[in-house]
């Protein structure tokens, strides 16, 4: 028997259930700040559900700081009291997915402010991911390929190379579903590959010669010409 995809509305409300349970099981185990959670599989096994979704239930707890999670070591409960943290489950509840609209603007303060910090702590490592970045997106939109996954990765490495882990967390949270939408909307027609990949190399330029201000200004014609061209956004 084939397995249908979950739609939007029956993955948040999968999504709302596994953090309801996480929420209960913190209550009930009388978990404090500090405290580790069992792990995905466990919780998997528990709840019922796939290690998938409940990887993404904890990502979106991680994201409003109820969680927190250790490489090697697993998932923490949050210096957080436990009415202040039952309020923001049920608040984070409540939250629907978020329109395309919501995520370009997000994405466009995210990056505005991700490539000024770039441009001023870049690494060379940092250029060496942009620079192999960059040379894929290149290689598909020469060869008039989509490219949209490649456009994003490059602009995930400069998330990266801001050095700021708040806004290279959010960027990886939002992106996936740009990509959905980029796709579903088809946005970005492959006549406009060209100009953008002009825009990313002196992007990229901008960064390597640590000029905040250049970097920003580049950024935000990019935008400005990227979502007036594939958009109509009120």
């Amino acid at each position: 028997m084939k397995l249908e995809p979950l739609t939007n509305n029956e993955n948040l409300e999968l999504q709302n259930d596994i953090i309801s349970k996480i929420q209960e099981l913190i209550n009930f185990k009388n978990l404090e700040p500090g405290d580790k959670l069992p792990s995905e599989r466990m919780l998997s096994d528990k709840f019922g559900v796939s290690r998938t979704s409940v990887r993404e239930a904890i990502h979106k707890l991680e994201f409003y700081g109820i969680l927190m999670s250790k490489p090697q070591s697993g998932t923490f409960v949050a210096d957080i009291g436990q009415i202040a943290m039952n309020g923001m489950m049920e608040d984070i509840r409540r939250l629907d997915e978020p329109d395309f609209k919501s995520l370009v603007e997000t994405r466009i303060l995210l990056e505005l402010n991700a490539v000024t910090l770039a441009a001023k702590r870049r690494k060379n490592s940092d250029l060496k991911k942009m620079a192999h970045a960059l040379e894929a997106y290149s290689e598909k939109v020469l060869n008039k390929e989509d490219a949209v996954q490649e456009d994003l990765l490059f602009h995930l490495t400069i998330a990266q190379a801001s050095g700021n882990s708040t806004i290279n967390r959010m960027m990886l949270i939002i992106t996936p579903e740009i990509i959905t939408n980029f796709e579903k909307h088809h946005v970005c027609p492959k006549d406009r590959s060209s100009r953008d990949l002009q825009e990313h190399q002196g992007i990229f330029q901008a960064i390597k010669e640590q000029d905040p201000e250049k970097a920003k200004e580049l950024m935000k014609s990019h935008f400005s010409a990227l979502y007036q061209y594939c958009y109509n956004i009120d």
